[in-house]
């Protein structure tokens, strides 16, 4: 009996080690800018132009698949298609 309740005892350890160290990933990054106020990847054209505003350049699409540029003062943007895929600040 002692030894089924050391192995209920570790596998119980196990589990609530498990659950302390699960993460919650958040998909939903069409609204969200990153920490350091640039847009995030995956964001919508549109969901940049709401959230900041205008771009002051658009660099037309280039190439397949198409990959646009915005410009902004203090960061420029990258997309495919309508995605943000990589924003970058200006130096």
């Amino acid at each position: 009996m002692t030894k089924l309740r050391i192995v209920s005892a570790i596998a119980l350890l196990f589990a609530l080690g498990a659950m302390a160290s699960a993460e919650s990933l958040n998909m939903d990054g069409a609204t969200a800018g990153s920490a350091d106020g640039r847009p995030s990847r995956g964001m919508t054209q549109a969901s940049v132009e709401s959230k900041y505003g205008s771009p002051t350049t658009v660099q037309a699409a280039v190439g397949e698949p198409p990959i646009t540029r915005w410009e902004y003062t203090d960061f420029v943007v990258f997309f495919e298609y309508d995605k943000v895929i990589h924003a970058v600040v200006k130096r």
